[in-house]
């Protein structure tokens, strides 16, 4: 899960109506879910961190910047309207939430084995809420071909696109077209966490994406000389139980 920061809101107190917040969060997020970090061109929804409206709904926070992340579809749906205790979850806007994760080449997001046990408790919670932890489901066409439709089907298919461009540039590692091409393949489909797991070994690279994908250098998350994840968050707009992770 990418970190990100998205700053002050762009205008005083709240917005008339909360979709008028969309393009802000597009500008300086970039069009992806905050959290399955697919690259979603429609329907991404402008989120709210703690519902609007249900059993556990704030009304209040309906239309407040604070409140607002973007999501897709799957991963808005699996979290509805449930209740967001902010000390036993951890959000991208607040915590370091690219540490707490691994992504297995099965397509899997597992919690971070160097995690303390009460990180990973909060991270499996986080998990659940969004759905992300769900098994995959297999799809296939009219000619018994598998189709990636589910979101670890699509994870697992984005790990051997990356692959690829990773074998072809390590044949030839200082080829900087091939470089920038790698880097706006990774900004065309998004899921950045798999794009730093694969280029783990290239320094280089990882700068490269966490300077590509907006609102993530901005976050202090990551050194800005290697790419290593920074941990707690720094949690620059000292957000409410920011810095867990």
């Amino acid at each position: 899960m990418r970190p990100i920061r998205k700053a002050d809101s762009p205008i005083a107190g709240d917005f008339n109506a909360y979709g008028d917040a969309k393009p802000e969060l597009v500008s300086r997020l970039g069009k992806y879910c905050s959290y399955c970090e697919r690259r979603i061109e429609t329907l991404l929804a402008v989120e709210h961190i703690e519902p609007k409206d249900g059993d556990n709904g704030k009304p209040h926070l309906e239309k407040r910047w604070s409140n607002f992340l973007l999501a897709c579809t799957n991963c808005n749906s699996c979290k509805g309207s449930k209740a967001v205790d902010f000390q036993s979850l951890i959000f991208p806007d607040r915590d370091n939430t690219f540490f707490a994760y691994i992504y297995t080449d099965d397509g899997r997001v597992e919690s971070s084995s160097l995690l303390t046990a009460a990180q990973k408790t909060i991270a499996d919670n986080t998990l659940n809420l969004l759905g992300l932890d769900k098994k995959r489901q297999e799809f296939t066409d009219s000619n018994g071909a598998l189709v990636a439709l589910d979101r670890v089907s699509q994870r697992m298919e984005m790990i051997s696109t990356a692959q690829v461009s990773l074998a072809i540039l390590e044949s030839d590692p200082t080829n900087e077209g091939f470089k920038v091409l790698i880097v706006n393949q990774a900004l065309a489909s998004g899921f950045f966490s798999i794009w730093m797991k694969v280029f783990a070994m290239h320094p280089d690279m990882k700068l490269r994406f966490i300077n590509a994908f907006k609102g993530t250098a901005e976050s202090n998350c990551f050194n800005i000389a290697n790419g290593q994840p920074v941990k707690p968050a720094p949690n620059p707009d000292q957000l409410a139980h920011g810095g867990k992770v």
